[in-house]
């Protein structure tokens, strides 16, 4: 837990912040105990090596932007939310990855955090485009999407490689101009 923070942004029950490598032991312990409620869509990194490894590329890589979503009463991680494939120029997209962990799930905290993110990422990162890929039997994720005022966009068969096999998508978007106010 974090004493004072200050967040990139904040809501009424969450803030989101970017990674740091001293979260990793807060950051395990909570991806540890959310292994049934993540596996088979998401894998996050499970020891201290590997949050390492996972948090510098999320901390040093310009086509990457981490965030922790936090609980404003106590600062407690309450799920994580990555843009990747950060693509600049005529594009201006990325391409968003997100879980919650088990003791924040079905509370909305995500809901928000993404809601920060998304606005974040149109403001002060200068994206115009944003994307989730989604495994179709992901109900919770889909309805995060569907929730956040993504749109489906399409289906994508055998789109990524995940948990030993190649995984359909549907492919969710949202762009600047789509953000309520």
């Amino acid at each position: 837990m974090h004493g004072v923070t200050e967040y990139l942004a904040e809501g009424s029950r969450v803030g989101i912040r970017h990674y740091t490598h001293e979260d990793g032991a807060e950051f395990v312990a909570r991806a540890r105990e959310s292994k049934a409620l993540h596996q088979p869509w998401l894998f996050p990194p499970a020891n201290a090596t590997a949050y390492a490894s996972y948090a510098g590329r999320l901390i040093e890589d310009p086509t990457k932007a981490g965030f922790l979503v936090c609980e404003r009463d106590g600062g407690g991680i309450a799920g994580f939310i990555n843009i990747n494939n950060i693509v600049e120029g005529a594009f201006q997209c990325g391409a968003l990855g997100y879980g919650a962990f088990a003791h924040a799930a079905g509370r909305r905290l995500m809901g928000e955090g993404l809601d920060l993110v998304v606005r974040y990422a149109f403001g002060g990162l200068g994206l115009h485009r944003l994307e989730i890929n989604v495994q179709p039997d992901n109900a919770a994720s889909i309805a995060l999407a569907r929730r956040c005022g993504f749109r489906l966009e399409g289906f994508s068969p055998e789109f990524l490689f995940i948990d030993g096999a190649w995984r359909d998508h549907e492919r969710w978007a949202i762009t600047a101009d789509m953000i309520r106010t």
